[in-house]
């Protein structure tokens, strides 16, 4: 028995990435379908307006959808729900105890009714005391009743990633820990666009969703975001860089980083081909797999640990999957195996430059 729920197709992916965040590449590539699609207005928003507006729709369309976690009352830490309280209410915005696991606790138990909660943790490092709650309540809930109960309306947001200086209580990448169970949906966006159509997604999804938000793109990310319903599909990759020689895969804050790699790829005459994965599980395996039997190359990064990372993941199947097509070893460009350092953040993380490395690396084997 699948322990996830089928989830409806959406129809209206607007002009998906291919007209509002994919790079001039692609683009071109595009350009006879995107002369199909409708054009809807748009607005200039940062990564943190487009999630509070994806909640503000959440909670306009469905009556039993409310919001609540630390200091989510007068707007949360990160501003996402500011001023959602005075448009719907203290009965559907409000504070939590300092508590995750109660959170978690009672965001199962509301939507165990068929009702949504969107639950928010203060950062995703905060996360663990949840985790019980999560892992073996939520994710499960469905399976070990044969599918008579259900906790699906229910989506944790949580701040991850490096900020600046922010130690291993605000720095943390834990999407790995998630993915690694079945019964939850885990999702990464990168850019104000995504973020909006993923979250409002994930909200109406009928499975328990991670929906992890990059806290370093919350207001250095600004694009054209879709003003009123926009929703993209989850489980889908976008291949947001057409490319010949190597295939780059990446997420969330990431992508700036390999965006810039490409960029220093590009100009010693090496041709990238960039994927964001954008939900990390259930992942979108065949598109990587297209993009690996095209290349021959594959570089895959992220913030998180090596050991263990989700990398490894990407790493095993496309080895399963392709192996006769690979021209080179995979790499894995990540974080290195020790705690987050607060001092050394910057030697830490898995930059432009090291993931430039890798791709000369694939390229020249």
């Amino acid at each position: 028995m699948s322990l996830l729920a089928p989830s409806r197709r959406l129809l209206r992916r607007a002009p998906l990435a291919r007209a509002l965040h994919a790079a001039p590449p692609l683009a071109q590539a595009q350009e006879e379908d995107d002369d199909a699609l409708p054009v809807l207005e748009t607005q200039q928003m940062n990564m943190f307006t487009a999630i509070n507006d994806a909640m503000r729709v959440a909670m306009e369309t469905d009556p039993s959808a409310v919001l609540f976690g630390e200091d989510v009352a007068f707007g949360g830490v990160f501003r996402c729900s500011v001023d959602l309280r005075e448009k719907f209410g203290s009965d559907r915005v409000f504070n939590s105890p300092l508590c995750e696991q109660a959170i978690a606790g009672f965001a199962i138990g509301y939507a165990s009714t068929g009702r949504t909660a969107i639950a928010e943790i203060q950062f995703a490092d905060y996360i663990f005391p949840a985790f019980d709650q999560i892992v073996n309540e939520a994710a499960k809930f469905r399976y070990r009743s044969g599918n008579e109960f259900n906790c699906g309306k229910l989506t944790f947001r949580a701040p991850y990633g490096a900020v600046g200086h922010g130690g291993h209580y605000h720095s943390q990448s834990p999407e790995a820990y998630f993915a690694h169970t079945p019964g939850l949906k885990v999702v990464v966006p990168r850019n104000p666009a995504a973020a909006k159509g993923l979250l409002l997604a994930s909200i109406r999804d009928p499975n328990p969703v991670i929906f992890l938000e990059p806290k370093a793109l919350y207001r250095a990310s600004v694009g054209e975001v879709p003003v009123g319903e926009y929703v993209q599909n989850l489980s889908e990759a976008e291949v947001v860089r057409r490319g010949t020689d190597v295939t780059v895969v990446g997420w969330g804050a990431q992508m700036r980083v390999l965006e810039e790699a490409c960029g220093y790829a590009e100009d010693v005459g090496i041709s990238c081909e960039l994927i964001d994965l954008q939900t990390i599980f259930p992942w979108d395996a065949d598109t990587i797999e297209h993009s690996v039997r095209k290349t021959g190359r594959l570089v895959v990064s992220h913030e998180a640990p090596k050991s263990g990372g989700f990398a490894a993941e990407i790493s095993s199947s496309m080895q399963e999957r392709c192996f006769l097509s690979l021209e080179a070893p995979i790499q894995r460009v990540c974080g290195y195996d020790t705690p987050f350092p607060l001092a050394y953040e910057s030697h830490y993380l898995p930059d432009a430059l090291r993931n430039f490395e890798a791709i000369k690396k694939v390229v020249n084997y």
